[in-house]
C-alpha cells in the first residue's frame, strides 16, 4: 500500500510539473481545473493497475470516477476554450507577483500547481486505498449505497453545468442570475454534485479497512468548495458583477439543495 501511494505520488508529482512548464509557454493557469477531474481519474486507474484488492471494487471504483472525471474534465476544458483565463486565477497570481516580487513561473509553481497536487492526492485516497483491499471480496450494502449516491452526483452536477450553459449561451440573460431548475433549491448545484460523487466513492472503499480511514478526501473536499476556494471565491466575484445576486443569497441555499426562502 505505501509503494503503491508512493508511485501514484511520483506520477502525479511529474504530471504537475510537466502541465506547469506549459502554464509558463501559454502564460495561463487556467486548464489546471481541467487537470483536477482527469488527475484523479489517472491515480484511479494507476491503482487499478497496481492493486490486488476485490475485482468488483476496484472495478466500481474506476468506472465512477472515470464517468466524473472524464465528463467534468471535457466541461471544463471546453469551457476554458471558450472563455480563456479564469479572472480568480489571474488575481491570485497577479497579488502575488506583487507583494512577493515573483515571476509568472513562481508564483503559477507555488500558489496553483504545488498546492492542488497534494489536494486532489488526498481527495482521491478513496479511488486509491479503496480498491487495495481484497476482502470483502463481494460488493455490499454500503458499496450498492455509495454507488447510488455517487450517480446522483455525477447527475446533479451534469444537469446543474447543463442548465448554466443554456443559461449563458441566451444573450437576454447577460448580468441576470439563474434561479431556475436545480439552481433554484442550491447556489452551487455543481459543487454539491462534486461533494456527493466523492462521499459515494468514500462509502463503496469504506467497506475495506483501509478505504475506511480515507474519509478525510471527501472531507476536505466538501470544506474546500463551501468555505475556501469554491463558493466565497466565486461569489465574491458575482456580487459585483450580478445586481440581483445579493437577494439570490438571500433566498436561496449556499449548497444542499432546499426550498427557496419567500
Amino acid at each position: 500500500m505505501t509503494m503503491l501511494l508512493i508511485n501514484n505520488a511520483i506520477l502525479l508529482l511529474v504530471v504537475i510539473l510537466l502541465l506547469w512548464l506549459c502554464s509558463i509557454k501559454v502564460a495561463d493557469v487556467t486548464f489546471i481545473d481541467t487537470f483536477w477531474p482527469l488527475g484523479m481519474v489517472m491515480l484511479a486507474g494507476s491503482t487499478f493497475i497496481q492493486a490486488q484488492g476485490s475485482e468488483d471494487r476496484k472495478l466500481l471504483i474506476l468506472v465512477l470516477t472515470a464517468l466524473w472525471g472524464f465528463r467534468l474534465g471535457a466541461h471544463l476544458f471546453t469551457r476554458w476554450m471558450a472563455e480563456g483565463r479564469d479572472p480568480r486565477y489571474q488575481r491570485i497570481l497577479g497579488k502575488s507577483m506583487e507583494q512577493n516580487k515573483w515571476s509568472f513561473a513562481k508564483a503559477a509553481l507555488l500558489n496553483v500547481f504545488l498546492t492542488q497536487a497534494p489536494l486532489l492526492f488526498i481527495v482521491c485516497l478513496p479511488a486509491q486505498l479503496g480498491q487495495v483491499s481484497a476482502e470483502p471480496a463481494e460488493l455490499g450494502w454500503l458499496a450498492a449505497a455509495g454507488a447510488v449516491i455517487a450517480i446522483i452526483g455525477i447527475s446533479f452536477e451534469t444537469i446543474g453545468d447543463w442548465q448554466l450553459k443554456q443559461f449563458r449561451d441566451n444573450p437576454a440573460n447577460a448580468g441576470t442570475v439563474l434561479n431556475t431548475g436545480l439552481w433554484r433549491f442550491t447556489r452551487h448545484p455543481n459543487y454539491f454534485g462534486d461533494a456527493c460523487t466523492w462521499w459515494g466513492i468514500w462509502l463503496i472503499a469504506a467497506e475495506t479497512t483501509a478505504g475506511f480511514w480515507t474519509f478525510i478526501g471527501p472531507a476536505l473536499l466538501t470544506w474546500t468548495l463551501m468555505k475556501w476556494s469554491g463558493v466565497p471565491l466565486l461569489e465574491y466575484s458575482l456580487k459585483k458583477r450580478r445586481p440581483g445576486y445579493e437577494d439570490y443569497i438571500r433566498k436561496t441555499s449556499s449548497f444542499f439543495p432546499w426550498p427557496p426562502k419567500p
